[in-house]
């Protein structure tokens, strides 16, 4: 029962987090610069036809209004149409939130069980040849941005030696087989990106509790010492690496613009990006909106493991 009132609560923050944003994305977004009328019918349009669209676009109505219906619709799933592609938002945010999420799953997939295991490596090792190893790998992929190592891997592993991809151009109805040769490189990007923080962040709580009174009792009872590390170090030293995992997420979700665009892939974040330069106003709220919502709910699933891995949290 403590749990399910724990999870209950957290819920209703995520709500109403969710309702705070709504209101601040749809306050920025009214203070974007231009004036859409005119960005979608062109600097020669007449007064008349600039006012018609205004009406049909809702954009005489007062600003309080628009936002009671825009958020209505939204819990509905109304969320209207694109302006820049003549299509519902739904399913065409609905697809790109698909292909954004396959290539952010790849990612983190790949990038927590080998950052989790590095960084136990380096505790274990550490001052070693592995330890001082593994800082030069993350230091090096922390301080890339993702363009440049992107673009190191496209013309390391598409041109000198090509065995993947350039571009990840795919078509949204194939399988996950048929494009997986497509993803590698992206996915190998984010990665880099995701290794650093989480790899250093597990090895330093794993190093301070190997360093702690129950470990080394757990020792002095004569426990073995996989045991020792897997059983009672590591549960409390992943305690912060799932903040940091958490957050990643929500990076996920919404950063990965650079590498969507280095690789040309349909995703989330190009598709922002066209939303902004063509001022689509229904697909930047709903966009940053579901970017919102999947940031909240990561970080509800680590409150929640963290309430796992230490029930006093619960409490």
């Amino acid at each position: 029962m403590r749990t399910l009132a724990f999870v209950g609560r957290r819920l209703v923050l995520v709500a109403l987090v969710m309702l705070i944003v709504s209101a601040l994305i749809f306050a920025i977004v009214q203070l974007l610069p231009g004036d859409v009328a005119v960005m979608i019918l062109g600097t020669s349009a007449t007064t008349q036809d600039l006012a018609a669209l205004r009406v049909k676009l809702g954009l005489d109505r007062p600003a309080a209004r628009r936002y009671v219906d825009w958020l209505g619709g939204a819990v509905r799933g109304d969320w209207g149409t694109s302006l820049l592609y003549q299509v519902p938002v739904r399913p065409l945010v609905l697809e790109r939130v698909r292909q954004s999420g396959v290539l952010a799953g790849l990612a983190l997939v790949v990038a927590v069980p080998l950052s989790i295991g590095l960084g136990v490596l380096s505790a274990l090792r550490r001052n070693g040849l592995l330890d001082q190893a593994v800082g030069v790998l993350t230091l090096v992929s922390v301080s890339l941005p993702e363009f440049i190592s992107g673009t190191v891997l496209i013309l390391v592993l598409a041109f000198r030696f090509p065995l993947f991809p350039p571009s990840s151009l795919i078509d949204p109805r194939a399988g996950l087989a048929a494009i997986l040769p497509s993803l590698i490189l992206p996915v190998l990007t984010l990665v880099l990106a995701l290794l650093a923080h989480m790899t250093r962040m597990t090895r330093a709580s794993m190093i301070e509790a190997l360093d702690a009174p129950f470990v080394r009792a757990a020792r002095l009872r004569g426990l073995r010492p996989r045991r020792v590390v897997f059983r009672h170090a590591l549960r409390n030293a992943l305690l912060p690496t799932v903040g940091i995992v958490a957050i990643n997420v929500g990076f996920l979700l919404g950063g990965i613009v650079v590498v969507e665009t280095v690789f040309a892939y349909p995703g989330l974040g190009r598709l922002m990006v066209d939303a902004v330069n063509h001022r689509d106003i229904p697909v930047i709220q709903m966009a940053a909106l579901l970017i919102a919502l999947g940031y909240a709910l990561a970080n509800l699933v680590a409150d929640v493991v963290y309430a796992y891995l230490d029930p006093r949290i619960r409490y």
